[in-house]
């Protein structure tokens, strides 16, 4: 749709606004969960751009099933989203859902089973199942409602599918939209937003479809105005600066594009595959390539390929194709060809949790490869972090002849955020290629003696001809097995490493210098940790936090920083042992993974706690575990 069609939509007339005052609040969570295929994904996406486009800072979770189509009206079919919005930035998914609208009582169950309603929260749910002409249908939703209703939560039918009907033949395909009308009515945004947003949905449509789909939003307005005494208002700022809004796979392809990188090389796989569906989209029209192989480990190789020819290339994955790629990673670090690597986590092991966040691939990342592979690990840990972190990725390998492992996670990968656009800047992109003849005496592998980097030749440079080769090779590339040489080759790869770690700042402190409790994260985790130090401080407890961009190497200082602090514990989404466990104690308990990172390099007693449970952590939660920690519960 253009511009002028898009304007049109905004200037129709209003509906009539309510004389029911607005409560205003600061911030609220809007869960929609829906049978798959109903549309309560598109809907919470559509509400939670409505309320960034209104000024309101926003957070969305994505709800996905397991399975790609599973039952319908089943407790493991719940499908849908979270939106958090707030009057300022929101930069994690917060704790238990205020509000939440359910198209059926199963996928309410769902969400009630996983605790992430909060007690006495407001449900909206679809009334048609309480006469369906499945007398057992009829009696579980009967069920359902009495006992939400007894348990202290402020329940209100809503005939959605006959509200629908009368407007469109299929109430399936108008739900979704029927309800972004309510919830736009309820949370008082903005009429021409939330048309201009349906217009945008729906804009490669037929006009007659984007006219009924506002038609439904218009309905739901106007039946949450007339039947609902609900009428909220999260006061929002505008920013100053243009923004855009976006998830982190979005992010990622955007930052694939933005840094110069012109080759893209992935097999599809759970969460990643949405970060080629944009590249494949648009890197074309700048005249890239996205090549989908026939498996993981052509992938890998097709980028290494690529990346020795001059373009540095990028290959996108998750954790099980990670684990394929390792022997080829290994070849990239042998032969020193700079390679992007994004790893989007999801739960594991084996096929795992696939739509499910975890950060579980971190030794991997490190260590994953056989013999002594090292490469640059790093993670962002927000929506824009995602963007600029791989123009960081690119100027690395590139700079050190190096792998560049780039930790994001489902969390990042489907949450969308506002953050200012970008502006594009020459020094993104890495310089030309140099092709120039290589002089006389130059060597493939003329390792400098104190950074360990070796001058990249290019196939086709004058004089530059060599073998390549992923066996143990000398300065001129010949295979070779004498102690003294294998040794030189393992001393300069490692040798990258430390050069890289000099240049690296130490992030700044969350919080206080010094206290009674550090907590050190890492990716997408960040929002959550420091949502939890502003609320243990307002509690009077000295809580700080540090957050790792940089995991291998790490930078400089880390160690002086826990120092000052009575007690260190790293917060993370994969497993570590409870000592609750009668098994486990302090001699065989396993650690998450960074604090095992931490406890081996700074030799200090750092605790530490997170889950695996496949959903993103809570501040209140890492609060509780903080209290438990100092014996403050």
């Amino acid at each position: 749709m253009d511009n002028k069609a898009e304007q049109a939509v905004i200037e129709r007339q209003p509906s009539k606004p309510r004389p029911k005052p607005a409560v205003v609040l600061s911030e609220h969570i809007v869960e929609i969960v829906s049978d798959s295929g109903e549309g309560a994904q598109r809907c919470g996406q559509s509400f939670g751009a409505i309320a960034a486009r209104s000024g309101n800072g926003i957070w969305t979770v994505e709800i996905i099933p397991a399975e790609i189509q599973p039952p319908h009206r089943s407790v493991a079919g719940a499908s849908g989203n979270r939106v958090r919005f707030a009057s300022g930035p929101v930069t994690n998914g917060g704790n238990e859902a205020d509000l939440v609208v359910a198209f059926n009582e199963q996928v309410l169950l769902s969400r009630l089973h996983a605790d992430e309603i909060k007690p006495g929260g407001i449900i909206l749910i679809e009334s048609k199942w309480s006469n369906d002409r499945n007398a057992g249908i009829a009696a579980s939703y009967a069920q359902v409602v009495d006992d939400i209703r007894a348990r202290g939560f402020r329940v209100h039918e809503v005939p959605m599918e006959v509200e629908c009907l009368k407007l469109v033949p299929d109430a399936r395909k108008g739900k979704n939209m029927f309800v972004l009308g309510m919830l736009c009515g309820i949370y008082s945004l903005d009429e021409g937003l939330a048309r201009a947003q349906v217009a945008r949905i729906f804009g490669k449509k037929d006009q007659k479809i984007i006219d009924a789909n506002i038609e439904l939003l218009d309905a739901g307005r106007s039946w949450a105005e007339t039947n609902l005494d609900l009428r909220f208002t999260v006061p929002a700022k505008r920013a100053t600066e243009a923004q855009v809004v976006m998830n982190g796979n979005t992010a990622l392809a955007l930052g694939v594009v933005a840094s110069g990188m012109e080759v893209c090389a992935m097999y599809p796989i759970t969460p990643a595959t949405s970060t080629s569906h944009y590249l494949s989209n648009i890197f074309e029209k700048v005249g890239c390539v996205v090549h989908q192989a026939e498996d993981e480990i052509a992938a890998c190789a097709f980028a290494i390929g690529a990346s020795y020819a001059g373009k540095c290339a990028v290959t996108i994955t998750s954790g099980p194709g990670l684990s394929l790629k390792q022997e080829a990673l290994g070849l990239a670090v042998m032969a020193e060809i700079p390679l992007v690597v994004i790893d989007v986590q999801r739960g594991g092991p084996s096929t795992g949790l696939p739509t499910k966040v975890e950060q579980g691939d971190l030794m991997a990342a490190i260590f994953g490869g056989h013999g002594d592979a090292p490469k640059v690990v790093m993670a962002p840990s927000t929506i824009e972090d995602c963007f600029y972190s791989v123009i960081t990725a690119r100027k690395i390998a590139e700079t050190f002849n190096m792998v560049v492992m780039l930790l994001s996670d489902a969390s990042l990968a489907t949450a969308q955020q506002p953050f200012p656009r970008p502006s594009f800047r020459e020094d993104w992109l890495a310089p030309p290629v140099n092709q120039s003849p290589v002089p006389e005496d130059a060597k493939p592998y003329d390792w400098d003696p104190r950074t360990g980097i070796a001058t990249r030749f290019i196939p086709g440079q004058p004089n530059g001809m060599h073998c390549l080769t992923g066996l143990a090779h000398d300065r001129d590339s010949h295979v070779a097995y004498d102690p003294e040489i294998n040794e030189e080759g393992l001393l300069n790869r490692s040798r990258k490493l430390a050069a890289l770690q000099t240049t690296l700042r130490l992030p700044p402190l969350c919080g206080g210098d010094s206290g009674e409790m550090l907590l050190i994260g890492w990716g997408s985790t960040l929002g959550a940790i420091e949502e939890a130090v502003g609320i243990l401080r307002a509690q009077g407890i000295a809580a700080s936090s540090l957050h790792l961009k940089f995991l291998q190497p790490m930078a400089s200082g880390i160690g002086e920083v826990m120092k000052r602090f009575t007690h260190v514990m790293s917060i993370e989404n994969n497993w570590n042992d409870p000592l609750s466990d009668p098994l486990i104690t302090p001699e065989n308990r396993r650690y998450s993974s960074l604090a095992l990172l931490l406890r081996s390099r700074y030799l200090v007693d750092i605790d530490c706690w997170g889950n695996a449970r496949g959903q993103p952590l809570k501040p209140t939660a890492i609060v509780a575990a903080v209290r438990s920690k100092l014996g403050k519960e």
